[in-house]
């Protein structure tokens, strides 16, 4: 038996230079749980240190914790890649690593914060996570469908690291699982605004940074459970699961 589900797929932590440091992961199980989320996926900037603690702050709630990363490209675009197990994310983590260069500068980009699931802080990122990868947008989604993931373009709609303002264009050899479109649009609007891309799947996701924007816009899926399967399903179109536009 299918029934709808409430996803948010494109969460920050406060481990993203972007991201408020109210955004530790029992804060953000808090406020997903109490938005009746039933699924959200946690997607810092080239980085997943927090992914596991947030995975076990929803230890014994109703919330399910899909293991993410919202990779940059060399072209700047922003994909993010799902996963079903946080062994697999840490995969892609090593290999984003090695292709990303420079130290971060706290003053200009913020602290990157590593808290566990009781809010404990157990260190600091010192990457340069808000720059950019050596990593081209094809190598990038070969690599995450190669380890097991799923890539999803980003924010499409932006006008700055989406695939659409970097490239002008989704290149057809680029085999995207699904398209993103950022809480600025209805799904509506988007299918309206680029009816060139009718035939991939559209999300919606908060792209939350702060609390405050966590419940800014989710998606709604047809599955029979909140796993990354039965989600792999529902941008497929496959089997009666589906995703709500």
């Amino acid at each position: 038996m299918t029934r709808l589900y409430t996803c948010n797929l494109h969460v920050h932590t406060c481990l993203s230079p972007c991201g408020d440091l109210d955004m530790h992961p029992s804060a953000i199980v808090e406020e997903a749980t109490l938005q009746n989320m039933d699924i959200i996926a946690v997607c810092d900037h080239n980085t997943a240190e927090n992914v596991r603690y947030v995975a076990r702050a929803a230890e014994n709630t109703s919330l399910s914790v899909i293991p993410g990363m919202e990779v940059t490209t060399r072209e700047e675009v922003h994909v993010l890649a799902f996963f079903e197990r946080v062994e697999q994310l840490d995969t892609l983590q090593a290999y984003v690593y090695e292709h990303l260069n420079g130290l971060n500068n706290e003053k200009a980009f913020g602290m990157q914060v590593i808290v566990n699931e009781i809010g404990e802080v157990e260190g600091f990122n010192e990457r340069l996570l808000i720059g950019a990868t050596e990593i081209s947008l094809e190598d990038l989604v070969e690599r995450v469908h190669e380890y097991g993931g799923l890539a999803v373009a980003a924010h499409i709609d932006r006008p700055s690291f989406s695939v659409l303002s970097q490239l002008g264009f989704v290149p057809a050899h680029v085999p995207f699982d699904a398209l993103e479109i950022s809480a600025r649009l209805s799904l509506a609007e988007a299918r309206h605004k680029f009816p060139e891309l009718e035939k991939y799947t559209f999300i919606t996701s908060s792209d939350a940074h702060f609390i405050e924007d966590l419940g800014k816009t989710c998606i709604r899926m047809n599955l029979k459970e909140p796993s990354f399967s039965e989600i792999r399903l529902a941008l497929q179109n496959k089997d009666g699961r589906y995703v709500l536009e």
